[in-house]
């Protein structure tokens, strides 16, 4: 990705490896930076919606967990134009996957992701 111009930050640079999600994904919103995963856990996780919901985190992830280095390389840089108009023309927070051949769909919006912080 940095390759193709984009500024990439990974995660074992700021954040301790095992450190929990509920804890960088507020620090990394902050930053005004946006996530990419292959962890689709984010989105079966109740107290880790709620981090993104309550940071306005921009996350998107992967469609599949299996990829490699190298096909996760591929799918990103194919993606790249879209992640960014995506990620500028959705507000915060939002959950977005990001598919094989680089289309990116909105999985969870504002709305439904605000929701369960209203319902503590």
């Amino acid at each position: 990705m940095r390759a193709a111009g984009a500024i990439v930050e990974a995660h074992v640079d700021h954040f301790p490896i095992d450190a929990p999600d509920t804890e960088w994904l507020p620090e990394v919103s902050r930053r005004g930076w946006v996530v990419i995963t292959k962890d689709w856990g984010l989105t079966g996780n109740l107290l880790e919606q709620r981090a993104i919901a309550a940071s306005n985190a921009k996350v998107f992830i992967l469609a599949s967990g299996n990829y490699t280095g190298t096909e996760m390389a591929k799918v990103l840089v194919q993606a790249l134009n879209r992640l960014q108009k995506f990620a500028r023309g959705n507000q915060p927070p939002f959950i977005a996957r990001i598919s094989a051949n680089g289309q990116v769909r909105m999985h969870q919006n504002k709305t439904k992701l605000l929701k369960l912080l209203k319902e503590r």
